[in-house]
């Protein structure tokens, strides 16, 4: 099957490059804020199904650019997704936790109503929407706390500054679940596949590893593998300001994933482990 990626440099995008048959495009050859580009770009190529795993991701940025990233997260997957419809083959795009509040302990369920705190989740939300209006055979993947050995994400941080100082103070009340990359690659690569055979799968789905746990039990976790001696101290969110608020409650449903696609949660320690055998750092 042949697959066109948009994106190239990101923590997914590399890991899609990893698989046969797919073909990723880079800023130089797709930029997401130009929608019509990218729709362009699909005609051209004339792939089975397309993925986009490109997003404009800076958070606390995206309070003071509201406006790009409404056209990176927003208009352009709307456009992708048209042309996807318009060429009868399957889209998957990549979502995010974002798109909810945050409040009470439940994992959220795909159907729950959203309501983001932030510019970034705002964004989000508009690429959803858009691409559910295109009207093709299309799968939302919402994800949450992305880690690979690739860019930049908190593993990586971790690791630096954990090397640099005796004690860290991290979040303890963010409540979610890291996610590998390659993980999140190989479902995008099946739901694809399987969206092809089945367009009535089409729909909203969440993917996010297990166990939940806290942005500072996930440090403690990176450390011990990792032999990097470390303190970490629990603060709450509130003691540590950012641009844009970030959701207390990251949980995410994962079941009916697993149900549709037979794409069961993946165990993030052990995505874990292996992202710190690429980088070297495994204890």
């Amino acid at each position: 099957m042949t697959i066109l990626v948009f994106g190239k440099t990101g923590q997914l995008a590399q890991e899609l490059a990893a698989h046969d048959g797919v073909t990723c495009l880079g800023r130089d050859q797709a930029d997401l804020s130009d929608p019509a580009a990218c729709a362009e770009a699909i005609r051209q190529a004339a792939p089975e199904a397309v993925i986009n795993a490109a997003a404009y991701t800076a958070v606390d940025k995206a309070e003071s650019e509201e406006a790009l990233a409404n056209a990176v997260n927003g208009a352009a997957p709307g456009a992708i997704a048209a042309a996807c419809a318009e060429m009868g083959i399957p889209f998957v795009t990549v979502s995010t936790d974002y798109v909810f509040d945050g409040s009470g302990t439940a994992p959220w369920q795909p159907g729950d109503a959203t309501a983001p705190v932030n510019a970034y989740g705002r964004s989000k939300l508009a690429g959803e929407e858009a691409v559910r209006a295109a009207g093709g055979v299309h799968a939302i993947l919402r994800t949450s706390w992305v880690v690979s050995a690739h860019g930049n994400n908190f593993v990586k941080t971790m690791l630096r500054l954990g090397k640099e100082r005796e004690r860290l103070t991290i979040v303890a009340d963010q409540i979610g679940a890291p996610t590998p990359a390659r993980d999140i690659a190989a479902a995008c690569l099946e739901m694809a596949r399987q969206l092809a055979e089945d367009p009535g799968k089409s729909g909203t789905y969440h993917f996010a590893g297990a166990p939940e746990t806290s942005w500072a039990d996930f440090a403690r976790e990176i450390f011990a593998r990792a032999g990097v001696a470390c303190e970490v101290e629990d603060i709450p969110t509130s003691a540590y300001p950012t641009p844009a608020p970030r959701p207390l409650n990251s949980r995410l449903d994962c079941a009916a994933l697993d149900t549709v696609f037979g794409i069961p949660q993946p165990d993030w320690r052990l995505g874990l482990n292996d992202i710190l055998k690429d980088l070297g750092e495994l204890s």
